[in-house]
């Protein structure tokens, strides 16, 4: 029985993923972003989170030798944002509002919650390097409808309440 690449592909899409842009400053002061679905939180203690990045990306050279990176969740109305960051441009960043954070990584306008991280490890995750980031620092917008991605296509996700919660969050018994 051979292994089917394309309906393991199809069987991963039955997972639905919120969307990132992982943006960084290379070393030669150069702005990268991509977009991902491959995010997520590794421990609290350490604050750690994980994304991986393909290793035919043209960036990957630049993301490993960067000094932090910032994590942007974005938001339905940045599907745009999404398409742009996930193709290979000559200028991602042209027109697309945004402050620095740690280590000179942009945070884009709009994003629900960014996470500013500082490299902590790097693994092999066969065709793709597996990025583990300490964060540092991270805020949320506090309400607003995340960017969801299945099945291959952008979804929104619909609740009567978008707020963000009180903190601290009550522990269940």
């Amino acid at each position: 029985m051979s292994f089917d690449s394309n309906a393991f592909r199809f069987a991963l899409s039955q997972f639905a993923t919120g969307v990132a842009v992982i943006t960084a400053r290379g070393p030669e002061d150069q702005a990268i972003g991509l977009t991902m679905s491959s995010f997520n939180s590794v421990s609290l203690d350490p604050p750690l989170v994980l994304f991986s990045v393909d290793r035919r990306a043209m960036s990957l050279p630049a993301m490993l030798a960067a000094r932090g990176y910032a994590v942007n969740i974005l938001s339905r109305a940045q599907e745009g944002l999404s398409n742009a960051f996930a193709k290979s441009l000559s200028d991602k960043f042209a027109d697309v509002e945004h402050t620095v954070g740690h280590a000179e990584a942009p945070l884009l306008h709009g994003a629900l919650a960014h996470f500013e991280c500082e490299p902590y490890a790097h693994h092999d995750g066969g065709d793709h390097v597996i990025f583990i980031g300490r964060v540092l620092r991270f805020s949320t917008a506090g309400e607003g409808e995340p960017l969801v991605f299945f099945r291959g296509k952008y979804h929104g996700v619909s609740s009567g309440d978008q707020r963000a919660p009180e903190w601290p969050l009550p522990i269940p018994s």
